[in-house]
């Protein structure tokens, strides 16, 4: 590896599900995440992020995420946000409609930082299942399946962790791949 990174050459690793670039760093959505920079910082550079930041900033929730924290987000990937009827994704992001896109951003957020670990640690607690109180009030519920960590929401929609243990300056991200929606 010291003899690629000489010549230049960028190396990566593939570890559990997670790739690891030669700095430690995190890739998603085909760039690299740097745990110094924050949660909006390093959204905007993912390829397959763009409709949650679009999102994010339509929102206003860009100061939010981008503060102290420390918030740990399940972000849901451009093709999560694709599996939404038709002309959902349009509709929230209408200005009339922005108290319903925050609910919805907010429902993915929870306060503090939980890593894979602590998150599969609650649910090893609560003998299969662990609820967690989100930013904007509602539950998620976290269950292990087949080796990954889910996600249930109140509807009963499913989302898996794809990528875990996106570190951040504040917080962490878990990538996944369905748009959890709370309760009405």
């Amino acid at each position: 590896m010291k003899k690629l990174k000489e010549l230049g050459i960028i190396c990566f690793l593939f570890i559990g599900g997670t790739l690891l670039a030669q700095n430690g760093s995190t890739m998603v959505g085909g760039a690299e995440m740097y745990p110094s920079k924050n949660i909006v910082e390093n959204a905007s550079q993912s390829n397959d992020h763009t409709t949650l930041v679009a999102a994010v900033k339509a929102a206003d929730l860009v100061e939010t995420l981008q503060g102290d924290g420390p918030f740990t987000v399940f972000a849901p990937t451009n093709a999560a946000f694709e599996k939404l009827p038709a002309g959902t994704v349009e509709s929230l992001l209408k200005p009339e409609n922005k108290s319903k896109l925050q609910a919805v951003l907010t429902y993915h957020v929870i306060a503090g930082n939980f890593s894979a670990n602590d998150v599969v640690a609650a649910i090893k607690e609560g003998d299969g299942k662990a609820t967690f109180e989100t930013v904007n009030g509602g539950k998620l519920y976290a269950m292990m399946e087949d080796g990954n960590v889910k996600l249930k929401d109140a509807a009963g929609n499913v989302a898996t962790v794809t990528i875990a243990n996106v570190n951040q300056s504040n917080g962490v991200i878990h990538v996944i791949d369905t748009v959890v929606l709370p309760g009405k």
